[in-house]
């Protein structure tokens, strides 16, 4: 499965500690492909991603804040975000979106 992994909303101490222990355990355990998106909800908006894998989080759980970065974006300020955010998803083959910050802020395609 892919899966798309976003932090929302304001920094936080231990979102790092969350990315990292959601990449590695998906990748070691399930085999799982993970893309993380940059800036909250603006990364599945507009399809602004990098890839994660356990190489990418090594070393970071000493870093303050989020290795993707986080915004106070609002996917249904906008009158298409949904269906913008579903698109983006599709056209990456993305299965499923989490959000380590906040559990009401998940999406399924």
């Amino acid at each position: 499965m892919r899966i798309g992994v976003l932090t929302g909303g304001g920094d936080c101490p231990g979102l790092n500690a969350v990315i990292r222990a959601i990449v590695r355990k998906g990748v070691a355990e399930y085999g799982h492909e993970f893309i993380g998106f940059r800036d909250g909800w603006r990364g599945p908006l507009e399809g602004d991603y990098r890839p994660l894998g356990i190489p990418e989080v090594r070393g970071i759980l000493p870093r303050g804040g989020t290795i993707l970065g986080s915004s106070r974006t609002n996917p249904f300020e906008n009158d298409d975000g949904a269906e913008r955010i579903a698109a983006n998803l599709a056209a990456e083959a993305r299965t499923r979106l989490e959000s380590p910050a906040s559990s009401n802020k998940k999406a399924s395609t």
